[in-house]
C-alpha cells in the first residue's frame, strides 16, 4: 500500500508534533506501508492576517488564529496537490486543516487526537477565540469530515466530539489509541526486574512536562507534600520544563528535583529520561485539560502505573485499576494521597499494578498496533 502522509511539518523530525507523526511513519513502514512524505507544508502572514491579529488581541482583548483562515486550506490543498503521486493508494494526515480542501479521488483519512469544537474552550490556546476564528474553524472541520473517507481518532472523547458536533456519518469515525513515542523491546521479565529494583522506603513521584499549570504540576506538589508529612518519605521528580521550577513556584522544597528540560533527541538524553521513567513508581498527571497524553503510554511501557485526571482523552489510555487510576478534576490532594499511600504499603499489589500497566502499553498502547489496526482499516477503503 502507498500512502501520501501529509503533515504541516517534517515528518521527520522526531520533535515535530511531540514524535507523533515521525513514530507513526515509522510504524507505518514496519507494516510495509510504501510512504510518500508530503510535509512542510508552508502558508505565510500577509499584512491583512497581521491587522487582524493586532485588532483582536489589542482592541478586543481575543484570540485569533490565521491557521484557520479557509485560503491556508487552499494553500495546503495547492500544495499537496502539486506534490501527490497519482499512484498514492491513499492520503493520511494528523491535521484537519491540511485535507479539508483536497480535491482528489485518492480517499484522504484523518487520523488525530483531537476536532476543531473538542479543543475550543478547552486549552488556552483555544479559549476566548474571535467569533472569525470560530466561524472558520467549524467550517474547515466540517469539509474535512465530509471530505475524508474515514476519520480515525486516538480516544472516543474525540470521537465523541466528532459525532456531536459534526454532520458526520458515525459509520466512518473510528478510534485508534496512539502509541508511546519511546522505542521498547522491554519484556515482561525486564519489566518484573525494572519494578523490583524500585525503592520500597522511598516513592517516586514523576511528573513530566512542559506546561507546569495545565498539566496539573501544582496538585502532584501538594500530594508529594501530604504524602510526606503523613510519614511515607516522597521525592517528587520533575522533568519537561523549558525554565527553571524556581521561576514558576515560590519556594521549591527539598524534595522536589528539577531535572529540567531533556531531549529525547540525543542518545544522551533518551537514556536519562528512560532511566528516570523506569525509577519511578508513579507518573503524575493530574491535567486540567488533555487530548491524549502520550507520555502515560511512555510510562506503562516502563510498568509506571498513571496517577490522573479523568478528563479529555486520558480515559481512553488509563483504564481504573489496571494501568492507574483516575481522579475526577475536583478530588483533593488527600484522595490521590490516600491511594498512593495505601496502594504502597502493600507493595505486592503495587507490583501487580505495575505489570498489569506494561501489559496495557504492550497489548493496546504502542505504535507497532495502532500501525496494523490503521492498515487494517486502510484495506477497507
Amino acid at each position: 500500500m502507498k500512502i501520501a502522509f501529509v503533515t504541516t511539518y517534517d515528518a521527520s523530525d522526531v520533535h515535530g508534533w511531540s514524535g507523533l507523526g515521525f513514530h507513526l511513519a515509522k510504524a507505518l513502514q514496519t507494516e510495509k506501508a510504501d510512504m510518500e512524505f508530503i510535509g512542510n507544508l508552508n502558508v505565510r502572514h500577509d499584512r491583512i492576517t497581521r491587522m487582524k491579529k493586532l485588532f483582536y488581541s489589542k482592541a478586543l482583548g481575543q484570540r485569533y488564529q490565521y491557521q484557520r483562515e479557509p485560503w491556508v486550506a487552499e494553500g495546503y490543498a495547492e500544495q499537496i496537490a502539486s506534490r501527490l503521486s497519482p499512484s498514492a493508494n491513499c492520503i493520511v494526515s494528523p491535521g484537519s486543516v491540511p485535507i479539508a480542501r483536497i480535491r482528489s479521488k485518492i480517499p484522504a483519512v484523518l487520523y488525530t487526537d483531537a476536532t476543531f469544537a473538542g479543543m475550543v474552550g478547552f486549552y488556552e490556546d483555544f479559549s476566548n477565540l474571535c467569533a472569525e476564528t470560530i466561524r472558520n474553524g467549524h467550517l474547515l472541520e466540517q469539509e474535512a469530515l465530509s471530505s475524508c473517507a474515514m476519520a480515525i481518532y486516538s480516544s472516543d472523547w474525540a470521537a465523541r466530539t466528532a459525532i456531536e458536533n459534526y454532520s458526520v456519518d458515525p459509520r466512518k469515525v473510528r478510534v485508534i489509541p496512539f502509541g508511546a513515542n519511546i522505542d521498547c523491546n522491554r519484556t515482561r521479565e525486564d519489566i518484573k526486574r525494572i519494578v523490583q529494583g524500585r525503592p520500597k522506603d522511598i516513592c517516586r513521584l514523576l511528573f513530566l512536562g512542559v506546561d507546569w499549570q495545565r498539566k496539573g504540576g501544582p496538585m502532584a506538589l501538594e500530594i508529594a507534600k501530604r504524602l510526606n508529612k503523613a510519614g511515607l518519605k516522597t521525592e517528587l521528580h520533575v522533568a519537561g520544563l523549558r525554565q527553571p521550577l524556581a521561576k514558576l513556584i515560590d519556594q521549591v522544597p527539598d524534595f522536589v528535583i528539577d531535572h529540567g528540560f531533556i531531549s529525547k533527541s540525543t542518545p544522551e538524553g533518551k537514556a536519562r529520561l528512560e532511566k528516570l521513567i523506569g525509577g519511578s513508581h508513579f507518573l503524575v498527571l493530574l491535567s486540567k485539560a488533555e487530548a491524549y497524553g502520550l507520555v502515560l503510554c511512555e510510562a506503562n511501557s516502563f510498568g509506571v502505573p498513571d496517577i490522573v485526571s479523568n478528563v479529555g482523552g486520558i480515559p481512553t489510555i488509563v483504564r481504573d485499576e489496571v494501568n492507574g487510576k483516575l481522579f475526577s478534576l475536583n478530588s483533593p490532594a488527600a484522595d490521590h494521597a490516600l491511594y498512593i499511600a495505601n496502594l504502597f504499603s502493600d507493595y505486592d499489589r503495587y507490583e501487580e499494578l505495575a505489570l498489569s500497566s506494561f501489559e496495557e502499553f504492550r497489548q493496546r498502547l504502542n505504535w507497532e498496533v495502532a500501525a496494523r489496526r490503521l492498515m487494517q482499516m486502510l484495506s477497507e477503503l
